[in-house]
């Protein structure tokens, strides 16, 4: 099968950083081509050189069979590439029809748009899409991520792509829209367009593509079928090394209730939750997307104050009216998006460690900058996290770091309680295994932590004990050494709770 798209000695370097170094990659009509790599190994880069918004130091690229050189966007969506990214390039106040024609809506005889025609033409590509249930007319700002991430990719056909790359395509999807979006990718197989796929979920490259290429430090490490390898192979080739402990749950004293929750009700998502939580425990909480897990942790935390129910904090009744009340109780929270909930992106690692503890680097009423300093330094070395220094800016960082400076912030609060809610979605496999030594670290030290994860591999190789939400409610509980995949999956999606035995397996 020949190449639709070929790079051959990609090389670039920006200042202090050589980015990629002498990189081979190609892309075949009508496969799905899997590009993994850790935060770091080149892929944005690479991707970026594809689209027409770097232009490489060295090496060609070829589009069937005819040498280009991008110098802009659109010279890369003239031959026919694509790029959906993880933040939607979309426009919320306009429609889907305005959106996916943006640029080059049809006309009329005298250069006004010809309405109808755009929108008879959005229905259709929608359609061709098997997409039957988006009203061309709605601004897009109304829609589900997913939904519009479908729009992101009628927009792509409606430029006669042939190659379209999709940069970590489901890291905010349910998993009803995952599997939508799947469907959509299998269809476009099937019509001859080449496929770049790019995921931190390997699950996910088994599942839908034919062949993977690994990056390491800016560096090409090898090109294989998908048939041909495995995750322990990737794993090892993404790292460098093989990760036998991707959950290094080291084993802790379990102490005393540090927390006891019963029956908490805040409407429509928490429905009277009741659970326990001891000094050195890592307490998972599994279920399905609108199960009401981070709902019941924003309940906690104070976020969505709850209506009725009582929480104990060491045997003592307590209110929880605000995030300030739950800090003062030793409770912290580190939310599912660290991007918007967790960090200001804009500010640099020094001042987002303090944000949760300005009362402790200030001194009458004035900061105390060598505090603060002195603060993000310590963090820095303690995590471990990867940077220039606490000058840079958090949003400059890899998913991974961006992750340990949000733990960093609320650890220096000296909690008791943790609560981590999704706490390695969308980093790579080796700041993952980063973040599970941390947290293992710290239960070892006597912190008690509530872990939210939609990762069944992730809940049982971290928890202690497991518990199971649906609608609002603790539907079981089973303790990891009796815990399988398939009586967790059971659970989060039967309509009927298991039995303790058949949760065991």
């Amino acid at each position: 099968m020949s190449s639709v798209l070929e790079l051959d000695g990609i090389s670039k370097s920006f200042p202090g950083v050589k980015a990629l170094s002498d990189i081979r990659f190609d892309v075949r009509a009508g496969e799905v081509h899997a590009l993994l790599g850790e935060n770091g190994a080149g892929k944005s880069t690479l991707i970026k050189i594809m689209s027409g918004v770097h232009q490489p130091d060295e090496g060609t690229l070829t589009v069937s069979g005819r040498s280009v050189r991008f110098a802009l966007p659109s010279d890369a969506q003239a031959a026919g590439i694509a790029t959906i990214y993880q933040e939607l390039l979309l426009f919320p106040e306009l429609s889907v029809a305005e959106n996916i024609f943006m640029g080059h809506a049809p006309r009329r005889r005298f250069g006004a748009i010809d309405w109808p025609t755009m929108r008879a033409q959005a229905l259709e590509l929608l359609a061709s899409l098997d997409i039957h249930d988006l009203d061309v007319s709605a601004p897009v700002g109304a829609l589900s991520i997913g939904n519009r991430q479908r729009v992101e990719i009628a927009k792509a056909l409606s430029q006669n792509a042939r190659i379209l790359i999709m940069d970590e395509p489901t890291a905010a999807l349910t998993e009803h829209d995952v599997e939508q979006l799947f469907r959509i990718v299998r269809l476009l197989r099937e019509r001859n367009v080449g496929i770049v796929y790019i995921s931190h979920r390997l699950e996910e490259v088994f599942l839908l593509a034919d062949r993977v290429t690994v990056l390491r430090d800016g560096q090409f490490v090898a090109t294989k079928p998908v048939s041909e390898t495995s995750h322990g192979d990737l794993i090892e080739m993404m790292v460098g090394r093989r990760i036998e402990a991707l959950f290094p749950k080291a084993e802790a004293a379990i102490g005393d209730i540090v927390l006891q929750v019963d029956d908490l009700v805040r409407p429509p998502m928490t429905n009277g939750v009741s659970l326990t939580l001891r000094a050195g425990e890592i307490l998972g909480i599994a279920g399905l997307v609108g199960s009401g897990r981070s709902e019941f942790a924003q309940t906690l935390f104070g976020i969505t104050p709850p209506k009725s129910g009582t929480i104990l904090v060491d045997g003592n009744p307590v209110t929880i009216a605000g995030p300030q009340d739950a800090k003062s109780l030793g409770i912290a929270y580190i939310p599912e998006d660290r991007a918007h909930h967790g960090l200001v992106r804009q500010m640099p690692i020094l001042e987002n460690v303090s944000l949760a503890v300005l009362n402790r680097v200030s001194r009458r009423g004035f900061l105390d900058r060598q505090a603060e300093a002195s603060l993000a330094e310590k963090s820095v070395e303690q995590f471990g996290v990867r940077t220039s220094g606490i000058g840079q800016i958090v949003g400059k960082l890899s998913g991974g770091n961006q992750q340990k400076v949000v733990l960093a912030k609320w650890l220096a609060t000296n909690p008791r309680i943790l609560i981590m809610d999704e706490p390695t979605r969308g980093i790579d496999v080796g700041a993952k295994a980063e973040i599970h030594r941390l947290m293992s670290e710290l239960a070892q030290q006597g912190l008690a932590i509530i872990m939210i994860s939609s990762e069944l591999p992730e809940i049982m190789g971290m928890s202690d004990r497991i518990l199971v939400m649906r609608g609002g409610h603790i539907v079981s509980e089973v303790d990891r050494a009796d815990a399988t995949q398939t009586g967790i999956a059971s659970a989060m999606m039967s309509d009927i709770a298991p039995e303790p035995a058949a949760l065991a397996g």
